[in-house]
């Protein structure tokens, strides 16, 4: 498969992967699954008949994308050898649009990735485009930390150049290592849901969160700041992009981290803020035994606290 792949990169002008990336492909796409899911007769879906999954921690979970499951009357996955078994759904998080199943098998496990990717890094997306089987698709990383797409009320992305079509969701995008750097998500087009070069991947930081929360309780509890927040500058003002905040709930977690309404929140923790949706990301990764570093612009001043539950 890697070899046809190559083939065909080749023919398009694009590199093709080296011997070395070459057998991680092969390896990482021995843990990406087909995901088969069962619809109702009223909800069926003819661009993405089909869906994908990536292995994760024993072996047995399979995390894969909530909007492929969601109204599933039963699901299947079939692996890349074409053995097909029932999987259960364990847990799903609609605010990032992620979802982990459960198999009564032992499959290979995908690493992931602990940094971030580096723009421009080779990346290749693996996943069942179309429902006609796994197949794989190389670029480079265009963004990270891509938050208000749209998409997702939380969202952090990896955005690719590496082509994604329908039935890829839930799929991996991994680095030349064969470890994922994130879980293809969403097609960012106007018209249609053809590829044009705009793709997004919830990142591998969010999606270990999220899987590890869904596999120990079914679920994710994230910690609410209390502040309502708009963008800053104001449309048609000028000054640094930022999150400013319009309202502040009593007794809530900014209240008590000493935030004060009309700040413009600039960083969380290692994460520059340019929009609301920016902090909303940096937030939901916040522990009950963590804590957040926020950076405020107030009244001319840089100002620096810390929210923590």
């Amino acid at each position: 498969m890697i070899a046809r792949a190559a083939l065909l990169l080749l023919a398009l002008g694009v590199p093709a992967p080296g011997p070395a990336a070459a057998d991680s492909l092969d390896q990482a796409l021995l843990s990406v699954v087909s995901v088969l899911p069962e619809w109702p007769a009223d909800a069926k879906r003819q661009e993405e008949p089909e869906g994908s999954g990536v292995v994760v921690l024993d072996g047995r979970t399979i995390l894969t994308a909530a909007h492929i499951v969601n109204k599933a009357l039963s699901i299947r996955v079939r692996t890349s050898d074409g053995n097909i078994m029932r999987a259960r759904l364990k847990g799903r998080d609609n605010a990032t649009d992620l979802a982990i199943l459960t198999i009564e098998a032992d499959l290979p496990v995908l690493a992931i990735e602990e940094q971030d990717p580096a723009l421009g890094d080779k990346v290749c997306a693996i996943g069942n485009a179309f429902g006609l089987g796994l197949s794989v698709t190389c670029g480079v990383v265009s963004g990270i930390h891509r938050a208000g797409v749209g998409f997702n009320r939380i969202e952090d992305f990896v955005q690719t150049d590496a082509a994604v079509n329908p039935g890829a969701s839930g799929g991996a995008l991994v680095n030349e290592e064969g470890k994922m750097v994130g879980l293809l998500s969403a097609i960012f087009t106007k018209k249609s849901d053809a590829n044009i070069g705009v793709n997004f991947a919830v990142s591998a930081a969010l999606a270990r969160r999220v899987t590890l929360a869904l596999r120990k309780q079914g679920r994710v509890v994230r910690a609410i700041s209390g502040m309502r927040l708009e963008k800053a500058p104001a449309r048609g003002s000028t000054g640094r992009l930022g999150a400013r905040v319009s309202r502040i709930r009593a007794g809530s977690l900014a209240e008590k981290a000493g935030v004060r309404v009309d700040d413009v929140i600039l960083r969380a923790g290692a994460r520059r803020v340019r929009k609301p949706a920016d902090f909303v990301s940096a937030m939901s990764g916040l522990t009950e035994s963590g804590s957040l570093e926020l950076e405020l612009a107030r009244g001319g001043k840089t100002v620096k606290l810390r929210i923590a539950p």
